[in-house]
């Protein structure tokens, strides 16, 4: 399945905009060799095309998980060659208007700057796990200093085969000691066969985990011979997950227990806002009246289905749901990040007496890499 040409059409307006504004200005202002340079420019220009053409015309839902992964470090350089130009430009332009009397092109300049920025980031930040600590109050009495670790979004494709990134943040999930391991969906990109490399990796981790299932998780962006493969898959993925020792909990309520008191673990399958599918089922998920007396802690995939049935329903007594989905759309600067023009609840804590918790996750989509919004392991600790 290619790009949507409404997608498509005005990228490439935006492109051959910001390439015509560069091209007339290594024009102008070269005096030297200017043939040479006017040549450099197409020539930087053209190869630019091309791999804006192999993106947009190389199959994304039927190509191998190598060629994905290839096809996701393609998309990062274009993103990282076109988000330099537009700093060239916005800097050439600010430079005309106030310090024409500059030689020196301060747009070249901070062009390099941030394209070596985005790629020095981008090799490093993927890899950086942070740990995040969150209190929560309210627990009852027996689940004073409880500890439940959240992992998100692992996307196993991500890493191919390459295991070490995944072994590391076992280890870092051990070091921690919890008492018990959520993992909030999408283990896998796009099929069950990305998570087969790490399975004995993922059985490492010493704590139960209980898990749900996310959008990616159902097999919708590959391209199936018919839906009776597709739910075979759906089916592969559960047992791989259920071979790690993971509890799966697909619409289903499991009971923690400490020191005589108990704590509704429920998990539903993804329940999220379009064009994301709406798989769970929370009243399926939990038997009893969600108005009990019971503390309950959710497991969702989309932070959408807290806030469009949970925060502000009197009748639905969870204290805290947490989630994972945005990834922060694996970009955080200052604590901002484009994921807030998609979701208004996208990384952290919100709420009050009703809590969500959303997890950025650990794995990548579309573009490998993330930049400043780092691989996230949330610790939960309760408090009475």
């Amino acid at each position: 399945m290619r790009l949507p040409w409404a997608v498509v059409l005005p990228l490439l307006i935006i492109c051959i905009a910001t390439d015509w504004y560069i091209f007339r200005r290594v024009c102008r202002t070269v005096d030297r060799h200017k043939k040479l340079w006017r040549s450099v420019a197409a020539l930087s220009t053209a190869a630019c095309y091309a791999l804006i053409a192999f993106i947009i015309l190389s199959p994304k839902h039927s190509t191998s998980d190598q060629w994905l992964v290839g096809l996701m470090w393609c998309i990062f350089a274009f993103i990282s060659i076109y988000l330099s130009k537009f700093v060239f430009i916005i800097v050439d332009v600010l430079q005309r208007l106030f310090a024409k009397r500059c030689t020196v092109s301060l747009g070249s300049i901070c062009a390099v700057l941030a394209f070596f920025t985005l790629w020095v980031h981008a090799l490093s930040d993927r890899n950086r796990i942070e740990v995040n600590t969150v209190g929560i109050d309210g627990a009852p009495i027996g689940f004073e200093g409880y500890k439940i670790v959240q992992i998100s979004d692992l996307h196993t494709g991500t890493w191919g085969s390459d295991t070490t990134f995944v072994s590391h943040m076992v280890d870092e999930i051990n070091a921690l000691n919890p008492d018990v391991v959520v993992f909030t969906g999408d283990i896998v990109t796009r099929r069950s066969a990305e998570l087969k490399p790490f399975v004995s990796t993922l059985s490492r981790i010493s704590a139960p985990v209980y898990s749900v299932s996310g959008n990616h998780d159902y097999g919708e962006y590959y391209r199936w011979t018919d839906s009776v493969a597709k739910l075979q898959d759906f089916k592969r993925l559960t047992a791989l997950e259920e071979s790690c020792g993971w509890k799966m909990l697909n619409n289903e309520t499991a009971w923690l227990h400490s020191e005589g008191d108990s704590i509704a673990l429920i998990g539903v399958e993804n329940i999220g806002d379009p064009p994301f599918k709406v798989y769970g089922s929370l009243t399926q998920a939990y038997q009893g009246s969600l108005a009990d007396d019971n503390y309950k802690i959710l497991l969702s995939h989309n932070p959408k289905h807290w806030e469009d049935s949970i925060e502000h329903d009197e009748s639905k007594n969870i204290a805290l749901t947490l989630a994972g989905h945005t990834h922060a759309m694996q970009i955080k600067v200052f604590g901002l990040s484009p994921a807030a023009l998609r979701y208004s609840k996208w990384a952290g804590l919100y709420g009050d007496r009703r809590k969500l918790y959303v997890n950025i996750g650990v794995g990548e989509v579309a573009y490998p890499v993330r930049l400043g919004a780092l691989p996230e392991i949330t610790v939960f600790e309760l408090r009475k």
